[in-house]
Formats: C-alpha cells, structure tokens, sequence
C-alpha cells in the first residue's frame, strides 16, 4: 500500500519525489481555461451567473434574495451542535486568538537629523472574504484560522461564501462563525464565489483580499484574480514528511501518515526514516491500521499514489530531503528533535517529539494551520495577522535636507534617463 524505498534507489527515489511535487493546479492547464470561462461569467452577468452556477453545480435553485444566508437560519442551525463540540471550538479559539495577538504590528517613525522624518503605518484591509468549502472539506477549524487572525488584524468587515447547504450539512461551521460574531454569509460555492468576491455583483460584495481552503477550482480561481485582489495562497494538497529514527513509536508515526491520508486522495504522506527496520514496522502498522478507518478508500488511493518511506542513510541524508520537498507539515521523532528541526531550512510548520502530532495545529494549539503547500514553504508562511495589513511608508524632508541631498538625487535621476524627475528636485531650490 506504502512504497517503501531505499535513497540508494536513486531512479525510484527522484521518480517519487518528483510525482508528489506534480500535485500542482498551476499545471492544469484545461482547468485553467475552464476556470477563466466561470471567472468571465460571474464578471459580465453578476448575480444571474451565480444562479445558473448554483443549479448546474449544487443542483440548488436559487433567487437573488436567497443568495445572503438569513442570520437566523444560522443561529438556528448552530444551536444543532452539540455542547461538547461547542465547549472544544471556543477553547482552541482562545488558543488561535492567544497565539496571533503577539503577532501584532505596530506602526513606526524614525526622526533623522535636519527635520527628516521617515516611518511606517500599519493599517488593516478593510474588507476580508473567507471561501469556505462544502462537503467533507468544510471544516469549522478552518473558519477559525481564517477569521481569527483577521479579527485580531482589526478588518472591517468579513465576509464568508460557502456552497448552498453547507450549514445545514455541518452545523459545527454555523457554531464557529456564530462564536466570531460573523454574520454576513453568502451561499456561494467553487470558483464562482471567488470570482463574485473578486469582482462583486448585485449582492455580493468586492473585497480586498481573499483567503481559505478549497477545491482545484477554488485554488485555480484564486490564481486567476491575484492582483485584482490579495490571496493568501494557491493551496494546493495537503501534505505531511515525518522524519524518525529507530526511536519512535511505530504504531504513532503510522497513525500520523494515515491522518494525512484521509484528507483526500492526492494528500501526500511521506516517512524518512534511518531504520530499515522501523520502516518496515511502520509500514505493517499502515496496514494494520487502514482496516478500520471509515475513509479506507481515500486513504489507500492516497498512499498508492503520493505516499512513500524513504529509508536514507544518515539524518543529514533525511533533512536533504526535507529541504527538497519543502513541506506544509514536518513532524520529527528522533533523539534529538531540536537538533534536526535545526537543520531544516523550508518548512510550513514544525511538529517536535512523540506527542505532539500535526493534528494538534490542525484544531487547538494556536498556530495557523493555512500553511504552504507544495513547495510553497521555500518562499511562503503560515496564515497570520500580517496577511490582513498593509504597510504605508511616510516620508517627509525639510527644505535644509532636500537642498543637501539634491543633486546626488538629481544624478541618480539623469543616470537613467529620466530629467523630469531630477528637475522636480532641482526646481524646489531656484
């Protein structure tokens, strides 16, 4: 079920790295014009398109007026959950509140000499729009790593999209949108509701920064409007590396990988390990486990196809490796975990020691989970309040500091041909 392969086998080993880098909607190049068509038609017919969509892809038909979720159809539904959920989701969202409040940012000036003052003004967006999928994808743990961080950023307003019935589906996300006092939902789902938010129609309206997990068509839509407005990422897979020596727990490490598993079939699982041994008991215990998950069939395709063990020679060969992958989650059991997480040079977040596996970021400990996929972590971080500011530079000279900087100015003006601006400075000291 879990290839299990020696770093000796070069060719087995380069031909798996580079099929679980291939799980990439930037590639998809059908998908992409597919997406642009969905794009165009949300833009030019507004909500009409996002009607017809509802029908065609929801199978759901819909009037204008239906499109905003009621505030009471949402309380209601969320009264449905039960009060030992409720209890769970309002502590981890005291944990994700606690850990990004000292991710604050402070605005800044600096007084330089003859009247010089320069700074920085941080500011947030005003308007944040948060994609929640539907389905077996809609999870209420990701409308609090979306909603949170922007609260504790000071947004104006956020506004959620999400397919038509996904409340009534999961009423646990009713309850987490409840408890963040988030109220204006619109039922609007795939890449139409990205380009509705994007773009705005007659009811939904145009926001500054999208944000949010979802399908190939939500990331493939997100990639399409970037620079109309800000996205946090081009998610792509979930996707988690352990690495482990003979001193990890077999049946723990195995129970991780499957964890990663079942989120969907191109999730992709991965083990280095140092032990021939462990990585044989380790794939035994995937077996053993697979047997009783509910999504067995997810999990197997997702193994068959983008999990590995690669056994390497030493822990310098294992973290190679990690570089190389970049990875959303790395997970390390070994002797010295602060040691080899020391190593370690792109990852999206870092999980250390037995018992502290990456579902504990997935839902409670305070930490985004909104990481970067597929590589992404080379360049890219995990979610935080940072994504919801901008950062205004503000600068003001006195005449005695223009007149001394000027010409140094002025050359650096004429050196690339541009005499407009060097006149702008030289024309303020006639």
């Amino acid at each position: 079920m879990i290839e299990v392969i020696s770093s000796r086998a070069t060719d087995r080993l380069v031909a798996t790295l580079d099929r679980i880098r291939s799980r990439n909607v930037a590639f998809d190049t059908e998908l992409m014009s597919e997406v642009s068509a969905i794009i165009d038609e949300v833009r030019t017919r507004g909500d009409a398109a996002l009607i017809d969509y509802a029908a065609r892809f929801d199978g759901c038909v819909l009037r204008p007026a239906e499109l905003r979720v009621g505030e009471e159809m949402l309380r209601r539904t969320a009264v449905q959950v039960d009060a030992c959920v409720l209890a769970a989701l309002r502590e981890a969202i005291g944990n994700v509140r606690t850990f990004h409040e000292r991710e604050r940012q402070q605005s800044w000036e600096l007084d330089a000499p003859d009247g010089v003052r320069l700074g920085q003004r941080i500011t947030a967006i005003e308007r944040a729009g948060l994609y929640v999928p539907g389905g077996a994808a809609s999870y209420p743990s990701s409308v609090v790593m979306n909603i949170v961080p922007a609260q504790v950023a000071g947004v104006d307003r956020i506004i959620v999209a999400t397919p038509p019935g996904t409340l009534q589906e999961n009423p646990a996300v009713a309850a987490a949108l409840v408890e963040l006092d988030v109220t204006e939902i619109y039922a609007v789902g795939g890449a139409q509701a990205i380009a509705a938010l994007a773009y705005g129609t007659e009811t939904v309206p145009r926001v500054d920064k999208i944000t949010g997990p979802g399908n190939r068509y939500v990331a493939a839509a997100k990639k399409q409007v970037f620079g109309v407005v800000g996205i946090d990422s081009i998610a792509g897979p979930s996707e988690v590396v352990i690495v482990a020596d003979d001193t990890a727990r077999a049946s723990y490490v195995a129970s991780d990988l499957l964890a990663q598993a079942e989120h969907s079939e191109d999730a992709s699982s991965v083990l280095v390990t140092t032990s021939e041994q462990f990585a044989k008991n380790v794939a035994d215990e995937v077996s053993r486990q697979t047997k009783s998950l509910l999504r067995r069939t997810v999990v197997e395709k997702s193994l068959a196809q983008y999990g590995a063990i690669f056994v390497v020679a030493d822990l310098d060969e294992a973290c190679a490796i990690v570089n190389e992958l970049a990875p959303e989650h790395l997970e390390i059991v070994t002797r010295d975990d602060e040691a080899v997480a020391a190593r370690v040079r792109h990852a999206g977040a870092i999980f250390l020691g037995s018992y502290t596996p990456e579902v504990v970021g997935d839902y409670f400990a305070g930490p985004n989970h909104v990481l970067p996929t597929a590589g992404a972590a080379r360049f890219a971080s995990a979610l935080g309040v940072y994504d919801f500011v901008k950062r205004t530079s503000v600068l003001r000279y006195s005449r005695a500091e223009l007149q001394r900087s000027a010409e140094q100015i002025a050359r650096l003006a004429r050196a690339e041909g541009l005499d407009a601006h060097a006149r702008s400075v030289s024309i303020r000291l006639d």
